[in-house]
């Protein structure tokens, strides 16, 4: 039976089964001494009368035949009811029976009284046990209320108890990692509508501030059309920062799910390539692609394409007019490693550790408002090693510098 899986019921019950043993042990013992007792009273009654009748002069047959004699008859009961010592007669006038009926009743009333004495310490002390182990589990879950689950519950064995302790104690765990969950989703929420809003002010407010100059020269056409170049450029500079914040959150959420599939390379380089390659013409750079064309790789193309597009974009924007951009892949039994390579400005030693966090301007950042908006690179983090892949960086400064994207080839 499971309630015996319990160590202290299964202590109890032993001690009832040794409670049980003892008293049964005293029951026959109390019978065998009442009978050995009768028997003594009644061999000394039996010798009594004896002797009485041979001090009369009676024959030794007639008194062997009335002491082996179990007929009673009306004349001999009706003698012993006229001496008084009857069926009927108190027993204090009986021969021996008063102290007969005594030391019987002194041995019941020690042994039972012994007994149950045993029988309430034994209780009492499981029912002490218990209530402890009841105290201690009730603290425990106090603190668990209070959202403190450095104590555990009393784990002693097997049993109903502690089935329930420990299924009480999983509750307590999964509530507090729930209670985690909540406080890192609204600390992860705040910190991403204060980073919104801090990096939108700078942008909101040139905003404002060409409206006012646009307002009081409505006339000068030029200095309008310069103002609506600017106000374009700062609204594309929103738009990017949204949409890089709201991809990074996201990423971080976890509600964005990777669809994997083995895709070739040229094919997501291409897809992350395809609208730089004229902005790199138009600011005299180049994009060369160099790379195995059957090479494949498993991972989410969109995605990784967004990812190496935003190495290239930071690319673009560290290399001066005239500059290169490599990206290359190559393979290893298990790994593909995909780089992509400048000759530009490069990174300071001292920046190097810090590039991918977000907002971070670096002190040798080209300053440009694009290379300003600081998530191209966390958010390529966020993609690569949210499909497992890794991501480092090497950097020489006024050299150039080589991302390298890390994949495995077999899932």
């Amino acid at each position: 039976m499971s309630i015996f899986r319990d160590r202290q019921i299964k202590g109890f019950a032993l001690f009832l089964v040794i409670y049980a043993f003892l008293m049964s042990a005293a029951l026959a013992w109390i019978c065998q001494s009442q009978i050995t007792a009768a028997k003594s009273m009644y061999l000394k009654h039996t010798a009594a009368v004896v002797s009485s009748l041979l001090e009369q002069n009676v024959s030794k047959e007639v008194i062997a035949d009335a002491v082996f004699s179990t007929k009673a008859d009306t004349a001999g009961t009706e003698l012993l009811n006229y001496l008084g010592i009857g069926e009927s007669a108190a027993g204090d006038l009986l021969p021996g029976f008063s102290r007969f009926w005594h030391t019987s009743l002194n041995k019941v009333l020690f042994l039972s009284s012994g007994l149950i004495l045993i029988l309430f310490a034994g209780t009492f002390l499981f029912l002490r046990i218990r209530n402890r182990l009841y105290l201690q589990a009730l603290k425990t879950v106090n603190r668990y209320r209070n959202n403190d689950c450095s104590c555990h519950l009393p784990q002693y064995g097997e049993g109903g108890i502690f089935h329930l302790f420990s299924s009480v104690e999983q509750l307590a765990t999964m509530l507090q990692s729930k209670n985690e969950t909540e406080h890192k989703t609204k600390e992860f929420l705040k910190n991403t509508i204060s980073d919104i809003s801090h990096q939108l002010k700078t942008p909101l407010a040139a905003l404002s501030m060409y409206q006012e100059i646009m307002e009081a020269e409505p006339d000068h056409v030029e200095t309008v059309k310069v103002f609506l170049d600017k106000t374009g450029t700062a609204l594309k500079r929103m738009e990017q920062l949204i949409q890089s914040m709201l991809k990074i959150a996201r990423l971080d959420a976890g509600s964005i799910v990777f669809e994997k599939e083995r895709c070739f390379v040229k094919d997501v380089i291409a897809l992350a390539v395809n609208e730089l390659m004229e902005r790199a013409a138009h600011e005299n750079k180049r994009i060369i692609t160099e790379g195995e064309p059957d090479r494949t790789m498993i991972c989410d193309p969109y995605w990784t394409g967004e990812a190496i597009g935003n190495l290239v974009k930071n690319a673009l924007d560290h290399t001066g007019p005239g500059g290169i951009i490599r990206i290359t892949w190559e393979s290893a039994p298990t790994m593909l490693r995909i780089s992509v390579v400048d000759n530009g400005g490069g990174i300071a030693e001292e920046d190097i550790y810090h590039i991918f966090k977000r907002f971070y301007c670096g002190r040798y950042s080209s300053g440009t408002p694009v290379a300003g908006l600081g998530l191209g690179l966390p958010l390529a983090k966020s993609i690569i090693e949210g499909q497992d892949g890794l991501i480092s960086v090497r950097s020489v400064l006024h050299e150039g510098t080589v991302f390298t994207l890390s994949f495995l080839t077999k899932l």
